[in-house]
């Protein structure tokens, strides 16, 4: 009698976390909300319409987080808004759900250039090459950039003030 209560106690905890467990959707299963956003976002982006385009794909992330494509597609967008800095770190989110991911490591190198970062766009490249032995499109790409080497910036000169006298 003692233990009934105790054993029907751990049978209902059981029984409830497994249900629990059994409701989850897997990981490789996007929302379609999210993937239909998506869609509207790369076609807004395709338009030119840079500001739909980031409104529309922040909310796909936030439908469902886990949308790699969509952190792809804000990063590209970045990168076309000249936002270097922006386009590495959602880059660098879609590689913390797929860390094997090409065109994101690609982009993410390409950025790395931009802002002056050859070093660790060689490590992007180096990891390229290791995940395709045999060579691949986004390899030979980011080669290419990081053999062009980082942008170079002029500085802009400003004339000096003309000194005032004082009285």
């Amino acid at each position: 009698m003692r233990y009934s209560s105790v054993a029907l106690a751990a049978g209902l905890a059981l029984v409830s976390i497994s249900t629990s467990l059994h409701g989850q959707r897997p990981d490789d299963q996007i929302d379609a909300r999210s993937m239909a956003l998506l869609e509207q976002g790369k076609a807004a982006k395709a338009a030119g319409n840079l500001d739909g385009a980031t409104d529309i794909l922040e909310t796909a992330v936030v439908v469902d987080p886990r949308n790699r494509q969509a952190f792809i597609a804000l990063a590209e967008v970045a990168d076309a808004r000249n936002l270097p800095g922006k386009a590495i770190r959602l880059y660098r989110e879609a590689l913390l759900l797929e860390p094997n991911d090409v065109v994101a490591l690609q982009g993410q190198g390409e950025a790395l250039m931009q802002k002056g970062a050859t070093a660790r766009a060689r490590e992007n490249l180096a990891k390229l090459k290791t995940i395709c032995k045999k060579g691949c499109e986004q390899a030979t790409t980011l080669a290419a950039v990081i053999a062009k080497g980082p942008p170079v910036t002029t500085a802009q000169v400003v004339p000096p003030k003309p000194a005032t006298a004082k009285d």
